[in-house]
């Protein structure tokens, strides 16, 4: 088995698909319990509080994931943290809007965009597993373009924000400000999970926070082309994903 090392601190051996680990059980156990104990803590503290928790407790060591549907945890990161890492995952398949606002952020905002991509481009993809794996295994193609990759690039971090509100979906409804996430061996933070969409217009609109375009165009949630579609007036946010088959998460949350 390989040893990896992230920012001089040994990792786990690679498990059998190659994926990093995570951290030694003693490291695991530490992270497990400071989260747990983070979400009794901050559970009533303002988002931006909560990230100011996230980069002392941290630093280098945390970062945030965007889909690029908008730019509103890493603002607010980024006010907590100027030059933060924002991972964004390019699974070859968004739409333009989507890389121009990756794009954007990258120029306007004090981050640094970490562009992650999948072993595979979409052509080999398509080699091995035969064209539009989408519609006919779209958990396996979420897997391959999304969770495998997330994986590998939170390698050298011990904690990941997300943009996750509980007001998104019944399957999100739970969702703690800070959770011990045990798949990854790290620590997940929410910071807007107590947010509302009005919440994220108001803050949007405060500070010009950049938003994709295509949430002026009918979508209420932006994932890759082939499996986002508009929603009709009065629709759930995430109908547009995945619609017509059962599927509602691409597995990164779950």
């Amino acid at each position: 088995m390989t040893t990896v090392q992230a920012d001089g601190d040994t990792y786990a051996s690679l498990s059998d698909d190659g994926t990093p680990a995570g951290p030694d059980e003693a490291r695991r156990a530490e992270l497990k319990a400071l989260a747990e104990q983070a979400g009794r803590d901050l559970e009533d503290a303002s988002a931006l509080e909560i990230l100011q928790w996230a980069v002392d407790t941290f630093g280098e060591r945390f970062c945030v994931t965007s889909s690029m549907e908008d730019a509103v945890v890493a603002h607010l990161a980024s006010r907590a943290r100027p030059g933060v890492d924002v991972v964004f995952l390019d699974t070859g398949y968004h739409f333009p809007e989507t890389i121009g606002t990756r794009d954007a952020v990258e120029a306007v905002m004090d981050v640094s965009v970490l562009t992650i991509t999948p072993r595979q481009t979409v052509a080999e993809q398509d080699a091995e597993y035969g064209p539009k794996l989408h519609d006919r295994d779209p958990d396996l193609c979420c897997f391959l373009r999304k969770v495998k990759p997330l994986e590998e690039g939170l390698a050298r971090f011990d904690a990941w924000a997300t943009g996750l509100r509980r007001d998104e979906s019944p399957t999100r409804a739970n969702t703690p400000v800070v959770a011990w996430d045990e798949k990854r061996g790290k620590v997940k933070i929410a910071p807007i999970a107590r947010w509302t969409q009005d919440d994220v217009d108001a803050y949007v609109a405060e500070h010009g926070v950049l938003t994709n375009p295509l949430l002026m165009d009918g979508y209420a949630s932006v994932g890759c082309a082939p499996c986002t579609r508009r929603v009709a007036p009065g629709e759930d946010a995430r109908a547009g994903r995945w619609a017509g088959s059962a599927k509602t998460e691409c597995g990164l949350h779950l």
